[in-house]
């Protein structure tokens, strides 16, 4: 019996550090009227309408719902048919300033806000993944493209 349990301690220790090493996974909002519920059903409790294009965490999948994050940490359920694979970010300090090349030294090209939500312009699965570490670069609705810190934004 000591034998099991150390071999499951053992296997759990294992375990664990290659699941917290794993990248958190994004999708946007596909709807413009997208809601997240309180469990994995379109008979629970609303919790709030997101719009379009807004980036999520994905936390699990479960017979057509996915658990997600936003932002702020609320946690909810959303059917997948209104999530889209597009990698979108927003804005999560006050303005942050969009520079023409990965570096503090390069001109801006334009100052995003507060919850302005921005296109991933390159390949990156994670905020380390990025060609320019620290630094992901983007596209605005508007078509302006630039590098952004990515301490900055959410959805990466």
């Amino acid at each position: 019996m000591l034998r099991r349990l150390t071999i499951a301690a053992l296997a759990l220790a294992l375990a664990l550090p290659a699941g917290a090493a794993a990248a958190a996974e994004y999708r946007a909002t596909a709807e413009a009227a997208t809601v997240l519920y309180d469990a994995p059903s379109a008979r629970a409790k609303p919790m709030f309408v997101y719009g379009r294009d807004v980036p999520l965490e994905t936390l699990v999948s479960v017979e057509g719902w996915t658990k997600v994050r936003d932002m702020q940490g609320a946690i909810g359920w959303i059917a997948n048919k209104a999530l889209a694979d597009k990698r979108m970010l927003v804005v999560r300090s006050g303005v942050a300033d969009v520079r023409s090349g990965a570096e503090e030294s390069a001109p801006v090209v334009f100052r995003a806000e507060h919850n302005v939500l921005l296109e991933l312009a390159e390949p990156a699965t994670s905020a380390s993944s990025t060609a320019n570490p620290g630094w992901v670069k983007v596209r605005h609705r508007d078509g302006q493209i630039g590098f952004v810190r990515v301490a900055q934004v959410f959805g990466l």
